[in-house]
């Protein structure tokens, strides 16, 4: 197996476990899926869509927390080792950069995503329809809102984890107000989170059954020698609704516009009880990713049926080799994206 040099840092504590299951995907299921069970507080009914990240010895992450009253906030959860979780039992308060409140409507789906010093919360949110929502915190306690980056209509926006030749890079897929039917994943950039431009096209949805429909990126991409490797959810349309499968790729480092390789395969459908059946059936939507440089261990978060946390593993040197072993490209993913 090539060496893949994967940049980030050694953790040490990260949640894992060796393969139990027998499959021929890159990925497999923790045995004890899912993490957590409805009702987790008082006030809400369903928590799943994690977005985790090392923090101070422990783990902490954001989540999609489904109220009582049904509408979405994001909600902080705190964890000793990745696998047990405890939540808030109040939504994030989120201000201005002048101090003042500044909530959301409605939030839902959130992405985290650590820069330097600071962690960026991207979210799904009301800007007079679907659009991206946007925080920084460098505490986990004071959370600074910024302005929307996008009008609407907007989704799954992802924040690469450095800057690429000197400006902050961002995923999205542009969509509707309602279930979308279409989605391609776009990139654009900006000198400062404030002001964004120079837009490309990624990629669109496939010829592949699990991916046919529409897709969205997932985890923030991981650096690596090889690429880029996102994890990214696809959407089939079947008889009785949406499927959501999850799958992987890699891009260009200096140009991820550019798509390297592609995996036609999906790493994982909904088969199990807790990703067929709940709030919302058959899906897997993959929000953060974990990642043991010196080891290569790699445990990836995601969300299961609209209604729990669940977890994956794998090495990245062996999903590196599955996307190239299995990949189809077109020119369109291919070229810079750039019309």
């Amino acid at each position: 197996m090539k060496n893949i040099i994967v940049n980030g840092y050694a953790l040490a504590n990260i949640p894992f476990e060796e393969r139990k299951e027998a499959s021929s995907s890159p990925l497999w299921r923790w045995s004890g899926n899912p993490l957590t069970k409805r009702n987790p507080t008082a006030n809400i009914a369903r928590i799943f869509n994690s977005a985790v990240v090392p923090f101070q010895g422990g783990f902490i992450g954001v989540f999609r927390g489904e109220q009582t009253n049904g509408i979405p906030l994001l909600y902080l959860g705190r964890s000793p080792d990745g696998f047990r979780w405890s939540f808030d039992d109040k939504p994030i308060h989120f201000v201005n950069k002048a101090g003042q409140p500044y909530e959301p409507l409605y939030a839902y789906d959130p992405r985290l995503v650590k820069i330097e010093e600071t962690y960026y919360i991207l979210w799904c949110g009301d800007f007079y329809g679907a659009a991206i929502g946007l925080a920084a915190t460098q505490d986990f306690q004071s959370f600074t809102r910024y302005e929307n980056p996008f009008i609407p209509f907007n989704r799954n926006a992802v924040l690469f984890p450095r800057k690429v030749n000197g400006k902050f890079l961002l995923l999205s897929r542009p969509s509707d107000s309602g279930h979308t039917p279409f989605g391609d994943i776009f990139l654009s950039a900006s000198p400062d989170l404030e002001y964004y431009g120079h837009h490309r096209h990624v990629m669109g949805p496939s010829r592949e059954w699990w991916e046919s429909l529409k897709i969205g990126a997932g985890a923030a991409p991981i650096e690596t020698s090889e690429g880029w490797l996102l994890f990214y959810h696809g959407v089939a349309s079947t008889c009785n609704g949406y499927v959501y499968s999850l799958g992987g790729c890699l891009l260009d480092l200096n140009e991820p516009s550019k798509v390297l390789y592609r995996s036609s395969n999906y790493f994982l459908t909904p088969e199990e009880p807790y990703e067929e059946k709940g709030f919302v059936n058959n899906v897997c939507f993959p929000c953060a990713c974990l990642v043991d440089k010196d080891s290569q261990r790699l445990a990836l978060y995601y969300g299961s049926a609209d209604s729990y946390v669940s977890l994956a593993f794998g090495y990245v040197d062996e999903i590196v080799a599955y996307i190239k072993s299995h990949s189809v490209t077109t020119a369109a993913d291919c070229e810079e994206g750039l019309r």
